[in-house]
């Protein structure tokens, strides 16, 4: 009788093979700027922010940044990205606003409102196929039926094999059974204070876990869009709002005496 064939631990692994096959404390954990070779993301958001877009955008510019290291050695990448919302989708979020997207993409949006969540779908797995987009983002809300498990894994090949990457926002939606390599739940986070003005809005903020991801272990991270890179910082050590003091310190005195 044959001898069962080694199990191969994870860790050894190649990133790309690490599929299906539980995160050990020995597998890497994730950071921005790694080449993470998923090409489908997805991203499980509240429609009342645009936590998910705005995270999707600054993923999605972080793969950029590493796909070209150099930019001043090669042409810079001009190419144009899609994004395509459902009709309920549309209507809870709005059309992406062009000038508060960043500047080095605005000129590059191709925007398609879809009237039901089979066309958004149609449209996301059609511009998969383009190798002439340089990414593309899908915002679907709720969790219609056509969006199964079947739909998502077929986004995911064609994401793999045309090497389009795909960040899809689950707007509203259960975490119901996907394909997506690295799945996140987004939500808005307290932004730090400005240096120079403390009347300023801050960096754009996210508190964001990644709860599934087959090549590195689940976490949760406090990300902030510092204008050429983003930032991470693990969730334990943010610092919580200050609000003041609510009560004054009781010293050596009974709290009766205030």
């Amino acid at each position: 009788m044959p001898e069962p064939a080694p199990i191969t631990d994870p860790a050894n692994l190649m990133p790309g093979l690490v599929r299906g096959i539980g995160a050990s404390e020995r597998t890497p954990r994730w950071r921005p700027g790694l080449a993470i070779g998923c090409a489908q993301s997805e991203m499980f958001a509240s429609a009342r922010e645009a936590s998910g877009a705005g995270l999707a955008l600054a993923l999605a510019q972080d793969a950029l940044r590493m796909a070209t290291p150099d930019p001043a050695a090669d042409t810079p990448d001009h190419r144009p990205f899609l994004w395509v919302q459902d009709k309920a989708a549309l209507r809870l979020s709005g059309r992406p606003y062009l000038p508060g997207l960043p500047a080095e993409l605005r000129h590059r949006l191709i925007h398609v409102a879809a009237s039901t969540p089979e066309d958004a779908l149609f449209a996301l797995e059609e511009g998969l196929r383009c190798r002439d987009l340089a990414f593309v983002i899908g915002e679907i809300a709720g969790n219609p039926r056509a969006l199964d498990f079947t739909a998502s894994r077929r986004l995911g090949l064609a994401a793999e094999k045309h090497g389009v990457p795909l960040w899809l926002i689950r707007l509203d939606a259960r975490q119901d059974l996907g394909a997506a390599r690295m799945r996140w739940r987004v939500e808005a986070a307290p932004s730090p204070p400005p240096r120079w003005n403390a009347h300023a809005p801050g960096a754009t903020t996210w508190a964001a876990e990644l709860f599934r991801a087959h090549t590195y272990q689940p976490g949760k991270w406090i990300l902030r869009d510092d204008g050429p890179a983003l930032v991470a910082q693990p969730y334990a050590s943010a610092s919580p709002p200050d609000h003041g003091d609510l009560v004054h310190g009781a010293g050596d005195r009974s709290l009766a005496a205030f």
